[in-house]
């Protein structure tokens, strides 16, 4: 197999290969590097490679498959962490010029998750400095580009893994998810993005940012990938307070079944007030096809969404600034300018703000959950515009020029609050020939349910066959 057609396989396909001896590792990571090589001058992925080391894990993984060790479908595939992932005597900057010498002792729980599954991570990925912004610029290492059209931004703070996964650089990837950041980029570069329930996914290890909002989830090029992932990483972690002890399925056992007799609802409130109009007919198009397979969709009023980014913005202001307080107070030059304002800002938050709205937040998630129980999923566009093109601070939607940087975390922050579970799936393209995301939000803990109706969209469209340029 030549490696045009290995490095843009999806896990699912390249893992059957993989485990009944018909495609070897060290090709798979070979045509990997031979990828990267290729593009990532233009695209700028990639903190750090680790070139010798992924190679020597593959020739690993190639040696235990042919001896009869194989440890499931992620043994042998070239994976992607954003570099704020602990990764033990690998320097993991967090995107910022403060830790640019940071080398971690130890791993993150699903660093070693993924290495004990047989992964192979090629790299440290680019990222908003500290994951604190949602276009992914950072003068630091210089920004990820956009592979769709390299004068564009890729979305944030998880920039380098929308990228690398969307480019072929990586079968996938691991990124953070505070107000949107997992599924802003994957909405941008056309590929599936899924932030789990809050407490899903362990936290031990991943540099903080705002403690009752990030989540950890994986971007792939399908959402069988995600799932496949989402096994691995998944479970309760005693040394992440915030981690939930609830059970964990097999999360591709669901996929392939028919969303006959689900009920969809598509929130009228909020997600349509400012969107570019081809966003929202691809959003419209691709409920009519969820209609056509079985399942009853429903338009829906939930008011408190109205108040999602006051609620969002105060709490991730105020927690960002504290866990930065000494940064900010000992090394505020070396910070970029856009991440210097937002935790001066948050620093002057008075505790009074905070506790109203974490208030604000708890009758937020009780009108959520109300709706919710109408409802098996719900569907919304995920990003409003298509993506923008680097220092574009103010950009179109609809009938008004918005302020682009809050506009890319508008849609994805409501699921933040709340903390359910939220996929963004490729549903379309702009007449630009710019990706376009549909989000899908579930019940608390039933990403089952999500990652159901997100495969069987997929699998009625070819959105997710199309290749960037690049």
């Amino acid at each position: 197999m030549e490696s045009d057609e290995i490095y843009f396989l999806s896990i699912t396909e390249a893992s059957k290969l993989i485990a009944d001896k018909q495609l070897s590792p060290v090709d798979v990571v070979t045509a990997h590097l031979k990828r990267i090589a290729q593009t990532d001058d233009t695209l700028n992925s990639f903190i750090t490679l680790l070139s010798e080391e992924s190679m020597e894990a593959a020739y690993k993984a190639e040696q235990d498959i042919m001896s009869g060790i194989y440890r499931g479908p992620l043994h042998g595939i070239p994976i992607g962490l954003k570099d704020l992932f602990f990764t033990k005597g690998v320097r993991t900057t967090a995107g910022s010029k403060i830790l640019q010498d940071f080398v971690p002792a130890y791993d993150a729980t699903v660093t070693e998750k993924m290495k004990e599954a047989g992964a192979i991570i090629m790299g440290k990925l680019q990222m908003h400095e500290f994951a604190y912004g949602s276009t992914g610029e950072n003068p630091h290492y210089g920004p990820a580009c956009n592979p769709w059209d390299i004068e564009r931004v890729t979305g944030g703070s998880s920039s380098g893994s929308g990228s690398a996964v969307a480019s072929g650089q990586c079968m996938g990837a691991l990124g953070t998810d505070t107000g949107g950041s997992v599924r802003i980029p994957s909405s941008l570069c056309g590929i599936v993005g899924l932030k789990p329930s809050f407490g899903r996914v362990s936290r031990y290890g991943v540099y903080p940012l705002s403690w009752s909002l990030d989540t950890v989830g994986p971007m792939t090029r399908i959402v069988q990938d995600a799932a496949l992932i989402l096994n691995i990483i998944a479970g309760y972690d005693s040394r992440d307070t915030s981690s939930a002890n609830r059970p964990v399925g097999d999360y591709t056992a669901v996929l392939g079944q028919d969303v006959k007799g689900l009920l969809i609802g598509i929130p009228q409130d909020f997600f349509f007030e400012i969107i570019d109009p081809e966003v929202k007919e691809a959003v419209y198009r691709a409920a009519r096809v969820l209609e056509e397979l079985g399942a009853s969709v429903d338009e829906v009023s939930i008011p408190v969404l109205e108040h999602s980014l006051s609620i969002s913005s105060n709490i991730q202001l105020t927690e960002a600034a504290e866990i930065h307080l000494d940064q900010l107070r000992e090394s505020a030059n070396d910070l970029s300018t856009d991440v210097r304002a937002k935790l001066e800002i948050g620093a002057l938050i008075p505790g009074t703000e905070y506790i109203k709205a974490q208030r604000a937040r708890r009758f937020f998630n009780r009108k959520m959950a109300e709706a919710m129980q109408k409802f098996d999923v719900l569907l919304a566009p995920t990003e409003p515009i298509g993506a923008p093109k680097f220092g574009e601070m103010t950009v179109r939607a609809g009938s008004g020029k918005e302020h682009n940087p809050s506009l890319l975390s508008r849609l994805t922050r409501p699921f933040n609050i709340c903390g359910l579970p939220a996929i963004s799936v490729p549903c379309g393209f702009t007449s630009s020939g710019l990706p376009i995301g549909m989000q899908l939000a579930g019940r608390l803990f039933d990403e089952a349910t999500v990652l159901r109706v997100a495969h069987a969209y997929e699998q009625a469209t070819d959105w997710h066959t199309k290749r960037p340029p690049i």
